[in-house]
């Protein structure tokens, strides 16, 4: 007997597999969103049993929250936006978002987020409460004025629409100008925002 044959059941734990299972997830997560992604399928588009699954990641909710690391920490992301002077803060902001959805690893990450955010209530929840915590509140301390959080708000609707038009739906020509003249477009509004 010199060919090996692969047993029945689920494949051996090896060194990468929680990788493989997270790689598998990020896919899942960004084509189904989170609400049409099972522990099963996830399993299934990585080769190996659902228990194993189960073995690494406690719940669907565990798998998504791994699998999604966003690839920048948004608490950098926030002290960059408010470390600099204040009639730039718009560019700073265009700049670091779209830095992140410009980078393959980036981008299929954050489609992942968007359409799980759209098809399950608690993943908005998670997302709503992070993002006010650690992006939100300290840019608004920053702007120090009475109404912040809503400027800040009105930021978040042009970047969510800009990612959606760009990345998600591919509407022309937004979807494939450089990333430099779309910064230079979207600056001055996100500055409108914050300080007009």
């Amino acid at each position: 007997m010199t060919a090996s044959r692969r047993t029945p059941g689920r494949r051996p734990g090896g060194p990468d597999t929680r990788g493989e299972i997270l790689h598998a997830a990020r896919e899942s997560f960004a084509d189904k969103g989170f609400a049409a992604t099972s522990i099963r399928a996830v399993a299934r588009q990585a080769e190996v049993d659902a228990a194993l699954v189960h073995h690494y990641f406690d719940s669907k909710e565990e798998l998504f929250i791994e699998a999604m690391a966003i690839p920048v920490d948004p608490r950098l992301i926030a002290a960059n936006i408010v470390g600099g002077p204040r009639e730039e803060t718009g560019r700073r902001i265009a700049t670091a978002f779209l830095g992140v959805w410009e980078s393959p690893d980036g981008q299929q990450r954050m489609k992942a987020l968007f359409r799980s955010v759209v098809s399950s209530d608690e993943v908005a929840r998670m997302m709503r409460e992070g993002i006010t915590q650690m992006i939100v509140q300290p840019v608004s301390q920053m702007l120090d004025v009475p109404d912040a959080q809503l400027r800040v708000s009105l930021v978040a609707t042009q970047l969510v629409g800009v990612a959606v038009v760009r990345y998600l739906v591919g509407l022309e020509p937004v979807a494939s100008v450089d990333v430099e003249t779309l910064i230079d477009r979207l600056a001055p509004v996100l500055q409108q925002h914050l300080t007009g």
